[in-house]
């Protein structure tokens, strides 16, 4: 026998020997109970039905770490670290590419194959993710008309309520900006932070400032086109979101009440953050040094 194979023979036997005194994979996991929590209803039994049970747990799983990213990134730009604010909307931004990749898998699911099972459903849907609306009102979509979807289970409708009157991400991002010096006008700072947002001319004012010269605001120049990368991923999530439900189940409405793709389609219309896609419109070209004008024929 080689040394190589008795020295990775003794490793193997290492390892076994302490399976019984130390914390294993699958304990940390907590992996019994993980693995034992998808409950087909189907009867007879579909092989169908557990992608489509893994597929929104996954996502559950997933909204639950982006709601700890977005907590923690509220609270550092609370306290003017921005840097680290960053790296948090960082590892969001790469949730969202997974969630939204996760689209494709459950796209391979017939129409034939999901109708199968669709009846057992009954009136549950997405459209009652508690943890999907809480990261809609941390990114600043709120709404106080969806709370009374949850207003049967206590502890999520009153998560739901304390995030409702919380600033949101944008709410904090604002803030900072008046901090660092920007005209950011106080009607913005001092508003209703429950209220839906909407456009302001003076936030779009400090942001062409901001764009006019983003090696002296780089900072701030930085935090904004990160806002735009989140809001292009959670827009392009959705666009495969509907797309998906469009491919499986066409115009029929949704199992939650919800009109199904209609109501889907609609929701690419809304934004987070406006502003940072009106200063576009807003932003002067540049004319290239020795241009005067003209279509380049003399």
């Amino acid at each position: 026998m080689s040394r190589h194979s008795r020295s990775r023979r003794d490793l193997e036997q290492g390892i076994e020997s302490d399976f019984g005194r130390n914390l294993s994979y699958g304990a940390y996991l907590d992996l019994p109970t993980l693995l034992s929590a998808q409950h087909p209803r189907a009867t007879p039994p579909q092989h169908d039905e557990l992608l489509f049970i893994i597929q929104h747990q996954t996502t559950e799983l997933w909204l639950r770490l982006v709601i700890h990213e977005l907590t923690s990134a509220c609270t550092l730009l609370g306290a003017d670290d921005h840097r680290q604010a960053l790296k948090r909307i960082a590892r969001v931004k790469h949730i969202q590419a997974s969630m939204t990749e996760q689209w494709s898998v459950l796209a391979t699911l017939t129409p034939s194959e999901y109708a199968r099972f669709r009846a057992f459903l009954a009136t549950g849907s997405g459209f009652q993710s508690w943890q999907y609306r809480a990261v809609e009102f941390m990114l600043g979509n709120k709404n106080a008309g969806m709370l009374p979807v949850f207003a049967h289970d206590e502890e999520q409708h009153a998560e739901l309520v304390r995030l409702l009157h919380r600033p949101s991400l944008y709410d904090e991002v604002l803030a900072w900006l008046a901090r660092r010096g920007h005209a950011i006008p106080a009607e913005v700072l001092e508003r209703d932070v429950s209220e839906p947002y909407h456009s302001h001319p003076g936030v779009v004012e400090a942001l062409g400032r901001v764009y006019a010269d983003p090696q002296r605001f780089w900072a701030e120049y930085e935090t904004a086109e990160e806002l735009v990368d989140l809001e292009d991923n959670f827009q392009v999530w959705r666009f495969r979101h509907l797309k998906t439900v469009e491919r499986i189940i066409g115009s029929k409405r949704g199992t939650g009440g919800s009109s199904g793709t209609p109501f889907l389609r609609r929701a690419l219309d809304l934004t987070f953050f406006p502003e940072l896609y009106d200063v576009r419109s807003a932003i002067q070209d540049v004319e290239p040094e020795g241009y005067h004008g003209g279509d380049g024929r003399g």
